[in-house]
């Protein structure tokens, strides 16, 4: 859950605030003036936005995710277990 903080409150509270990010993944929107003006996430939060963006830019792996997607609902794939049984043979 993100949570909403004015910068005052967010600098009284900072130690405590970059802890819970880090350890509990938790989110924080701070506000100046009550507009949002920073987030502060944990380190692996961050890093996963950024590959995401990467992700979403990337047209060509858009494309592949959208196809594979397709066909799991069409029922074109093969499980875990067929694959270990097949490549055992």
């Amino acid at each position: 859950m993100i949570k909403i903080l004015p910068i005052t409150k967010a600098r009284e509270d900072l130690t405590n605030l970059v802890n819970r990010a880090s350890r509990m993944l938790d989110q924080y929107v701070i506000t100046v003036n009550g507009s949002p003006a920073a987030v502060l996430v944990s380190p692996t939060e961050y890093e996963s936005l950024k590959e995401t963006d990467k992700i979403s830019k990337d047209s060509g792996l858009v494309k592949a995710i959208k196809r594979g997607e397709k066909d799991i609902r069409e029922g074109r794939f093969v499980s875990f277990e067929e694959l270990k049984k097949d490549l055992s043979v």
